[in-house]
C-alpha cells in the first residue's frame, strides 16, 4: 500500500510523534507517584532504557504502543508496507533482547501494552506495585511479547 503523503510531509508526522513521556507513560507514573512509589525514568544505562525503573526493587517498566512494538505483529504485519514491517519486526526483536539481557541482569521486567493500560489501568498499576512491594499480584493485567 502506498503512502499518501510527500515525504516531506511523513518525515514532518514522523517527528511529532513522542519517543519518551507520551500520554500513557505520563499517566501511569503519576498514579504510581500518587502511591508513594519513587522511581527514575528512561535510565539509559540500561538495555532499552526503561520507562520506569525501580532500581531498590530491581524492577523496570516498559509502556509499549501497540503498533510500534508490534502487538500481535504476525496477525496483521501483510497489512502494512515492507518499510513499517521491516522498521516493528526490528524494534520487537530489540525487545525481546532487552527483556532477556534485563532478566540476565537479575532485573523483573514488566512490559505494559496500551491495550491493557486503555482497558484495565487500575490492573496494570496494581500489577507494578504488587510487583515492586514484593508481593504476589492477582491483577489480571498480563503481558507478553505480544
Amino acid at each position: 500500500m502506498p503512502d499518501n503523503l510527500t515525504l516531506e510531509q511523513r518525515s514532518y508526522c514522523m517527528s511529532r510523534i513522542k519517543g519518551k513521556d507520551t500520554g500513557l507513560e505520563m499517566r501511569v507514573r503519576s498514579a504510581l507517584y500518587k502511591q508513594g512509589l519513587r522511581f527514575r525514568k528512561n535510565v539509559k544505562e540500561l538495555p532499552g532504557k526503561p520507562d520506569i525503573v525501580f532500581s531498590k526493587a530491581r524492577v523496570v517498566v516498559f509502556v509499549d504502543g501497540d503498533f510500534w512494538h508490534g502487538y500481535r505483529f504476525p496477525l496483521w504485519q501483510d497489512k502494512v508496507s515492507d518499510f513499517w514491517k521491516e522498521k516493528i519486526s526490528k524494534n520487537r526483536e530489540r525487545d525481546i533482547k532487552n527483556h532477556s539481557i534485563l532478566r540476565q541482569m537479575g532485573w523483573t521486567v514488566i512490559r505494559l501494552w496500551q491495550h491493557e493500560i486503555q482497558r484495565d489501568f487500575e490492573a496494570c498499576i496494581e500489577r507494578i506495585l504488587m510487583t515492586v512491594r514484593g508481593k504476589k499480584s492477582n491483577a489480571i493485567c498480563k503481558s507478553g511479547p505480544g
